[in-house]
């Protein structure tokens, strides 16, 4: 193809040509679409209508829920058609919008993970300012600003993408469309202001992780600093369900965007896109609920609510 406007649609081409194994992909992306939809789905109900749950941290949490709710609607569904339709294409708008929605969401999840990660560093290393530097409409504020952030970044990232040339055919090795994908397909030396961009975002990514590790590492040493085992226990757990978020969705971004090529595989590329993108929506939810008690009683609270007015 000569250029990017004879383009009407793209091939997606990562999973394989054998009717069983497209099957045995749908039914995994079904599973797990409906964990993440009834995991999201209870935390955001729970701390909706769970008063006592009016608080930051869990503020920042259902926030964390919509957007995983979004990034797995974004690109599971028409993943799933194509699976068990046997087609293999997303149309040119369709893989803009598809592109646009999943990096803003991304990115606003980072972003959101960062102020988490600051809201656990002020509550356990500051708690007597807590309310002062986390009031409701900090929070608000805070929120909005990670939405916003992720909005801009993935506006300006969209546009410098499809805004390029595109001369090396129409066929991404990928289930759903995203950047790294399309600047492949990109003229030569054409894609050089697209990685300027994304050398800038991956600087304020980088900044981003040294402010979480940092916040960790003054939690950890006020921590250590509580005499009896069973406060270090309770201020732990409510870190660790963080911790561990923020370290799946790194290690599987990172693993996906800086493995060497000498071991990219297309059979290796589609698992760690799964583990990038599919994964995590449904295990955030599963990893808050089991570390956290709080969410575990208000979940019970909240059924035994629920049914006690059916019957």
């Amino acid at each position: 193809m000569s250029n990017s406007s004879s383009i009407t649609q793209f091939l997606l081409l990562a999973f394989p040509d054998l009717w069983e194994l497209q099957l045995l992909h749908f039914w995994l992306f079904l599973g797990i679409s409906l964990a993440a939809l009834l995991g999201n789905g209870l935390i955001i109900t729970t701390i909706a209508c769970v008063h006592h749950l009016h608080t930051p941290m869990y503020f920042f949490l259902l926030n964390l829920s919509l957007l995983d709710l979004a990034s797995i609607s974004t690109i599971v569904p028409k993943s799933m058609a194509n699976l068990l339709g046997g087609k293999r294409t997303i149309s040119y708008q369709g893989c803009v919008v598809q592109l646009f929605y999943f990096f803003f969401l991304m990115s606003a999840e980072y972003s959101l993970l960062t102020v988490m990660a600051y809201d656990r560093y002020v509550a356990i290393c500051k708690p007597l300012h807590h309310g002062t530097l986390l009031g409701s409409r900090a929070c608000v504020h805070m929120a909005a600003a990670a939405w916003g952030s992720g909005f801009i970044n993935s506006l300006l990232h969209t546009a410098s993408t499809f805004s390029l040339p595109l001369c090396q055919g129409n066929s991404l090795d990928q289930f759903f469309c995203e950047i790294p994908q399309v600047l492949k397909l990109s003229c030569s030396d054409a894609y050089l202001k697209e990685v300027g961009l994304i050398v800038v975002s991956a600087c304020l990514c980088f900044g981003c992780f040294v402010f979480i590790v940092l916040s960790y590492v003054q939690i950890f040493r006020a921590v250590l600093r509580i005499p009896s085992q069973q406060g270090r226990y309770k201020v732990f757990s409510t870190c660790l369900p963080h911790l561990a978020v923020v370290s799946l969705f790194l290690s599987t971004a990172m693993f996906a965007y800086l493995k060497p090529p000498s071991i990219s595989s297309p059979s290796l590329d589609l698992v760690v896109a799964v583990l990038y993108s599919v994964v995590p929506p449904a295990m955030n939810p599963l990893i808050y609920s089991m570390r956290n008690k709080e969410i575990k009683d208000a979940l019970w609270e909240l059924f035994q609510w629920t049914w006690f007015n059916q019957q």
